[in-house]
């Protein structure tokens, strides 16, 4: 006997909530239904899946290997219904996309029409969150692909181009730079440069393809960061220091916004590759190449 597509779901709910109630709710099925389908997948795999405790359920050494196998067995059968039902429709039926923040304001709302208007049956889910969340999601199977921005780690994963976006220099009015038509990358400060906080690939973007290593008040968490595109304008527009922006957020107006001044850099105009991403070797291949090119002409 070989474990069910319906064990094995009950198995991944059961790890995800912690508990054979919330599993059941989740899975909206009764609590002794779920129960008898983890005892017979412990049956069929000839151990125990869970130690069952007064704190809930902890998966034992079977079980983490079982799961981890779970995950990747019904992402595939996920998969396979969705590519039977999109079977010479791309772009049909669901599909989760996940956006990076430094993005998704900017060109998702000169997209989303494109979008709709050639694959009127989409149903488009969109998530926003930091790039490594949001791999981790699409490696996990929650997501189908993602809008990302590169340099990044891209193991287990292809992807398709959509536009090299420009990294701007902006200060206040009243800066040096404000004189120049261009700023070269010996006029920038470390200890000036207001940046987005930890965890943002933008950060590191900029701090890479402009060839500054982080300030030591920055490595010590005593530097001015900010949590937005947005904040970081008000910040610069209020005389706290200088950043760098993605031309594409200058573009959709995030310069309008506060009194700063934009200019290129002189030397090698650095850029972030922003690009569609999905699992290698997905089903989902296609249609991760067709959104690419949507965006690309947006």
């Amino acid at each position: 006997m070989l474990p069910t597509l319906r064990q094995l779901s009950y198995l991944k709910l059961l790890a995800e909530n912690g508990s054979f109630g919330r599993a059941a709710e989740a899975a909206h099925v009764t609590q002794p239904t779920l129960s008898a389908g983890i005892q017979e997948l412990e049956r069929t795999l000839g151990a125990p899946v869970v130690d069952r405790a007064r704190s809930g359920v902890i998966l034992t050494p079977v079980g983490v290997e079982a799961l981890r196998r779970a995950t990747s067995i019904l992402m595939e059968a996920e998969e396979l219904v969705e590519a039977a039902k999109n079977a010479g429709q791309p772009l049909t039926g669901r599909f989760r996309l996940g956006v990076i923040p430094t993005i998704a304001p900017y060109l998702l709302p000169r997209a989303l029409p494109a979008l709709r208007e050639r694959y009127p049956k989409l149903r488009l889910y969109l998530r926003e969150d930091l790039t490594q969340r949001l791999l981790t999601a699409l490696k996990a199977g929650r997501l189908d692909a993602a809008l990302i921005a590169l340099p990044f780690d891209m193991a287990g994963l292809a992807s398709a181009h959509v536009a090299d976006d420009e990294l701007l220099a902006a200060a206040p009015p009243n800066h040096p730079w404000a004189q120049s038509e261009t700023v070269a990358p010996s006029q920038i400060d470390a200890q000036d440069l207001i940046l987005l906080e930890d965890g943002h690939c933008l950060r590191d973007h900029v701090l890479h393809a402009c060839g500054i290593s982080p300030p030591k008040a920055m490595q010590e968490e005593e530097h001015f960061a900010a949590t937005s595109l947005p904040t970081i304008v008000q910040m610069v527009g209020s005389g706290l220091g200088v950043t760098f922006l993605p031309a594409m957020a200058v573009n959709a107006g995030l310069a309008d916004t506060a009194p700063i001044v934009v200019r290129p850099l002189a030397a090698d105009r650095p850029s972030r590759e922003i690009v569609v991403v999905w699992r290698a070797g997905s089903s989902r291949a296609a249609e991760g190449r067709l959104l690419a090119d949507v965006f690309k002409q947006s």
